[in-house]
């Protein structure tokens, strides 16, 4: 049986998770194809809100990026797509879980607006 903990962060504010959203774009011959690996990536900030979280998360998205050459010599570049959700943490989540995913999408970047939410349908401001 789970015991119960205080959410209470000692000043350090609400714990969120933040699910971000990246893309390998791989320029072949100066075209950066349709379909690109992606990679959800969950993290965990300390914020004492909804929307501070969220800033932090971006932050942290952009923060993440980088760029190299593959053993082609092609172009590679890790982008920071956007935060497709947002969850205030409580009681439910152990303070050492990790959630991950890697998939394949069309186009993330070019089809941000449709795979990000705008920050009040994220589940943590809009509750």
């Amino acid at each position: 049986m789970k015991s119960v903990r205080s959410t209470k962060a000692g000043g350090r504010g609400e714990r969120y998770a933040a699910r971000l959203l990246f893309q390998f774009r791989v320029m072949v011959n100066g075209d950066p194809g349709v379909r690109r690996l992606c990679e959800d990536r969950i993290i965990v900030v300390r914020a004492p809100s909804a929307r501070s979280a969220l800033a932090k998360a971006q932050s942290r998205g952009k923060a993440a990026q980088y760029h190299y050459r593959n053993p082609s010599g092609s172009p590679v570049f890790f982008e920071f797509v956007g935060v497709t959700d947002l969850l205030k943490l409580g009681l439910e989540c152990e303070a050492d879980e990790v959630w991950y995913d890697i998939v394949q999408k069309l186009k993330p970047m070019e089809r941000r607006r449709e795979l990000i939410p705008p920050p009040e349908r994220l589940n943590a401001i809009a509750w």
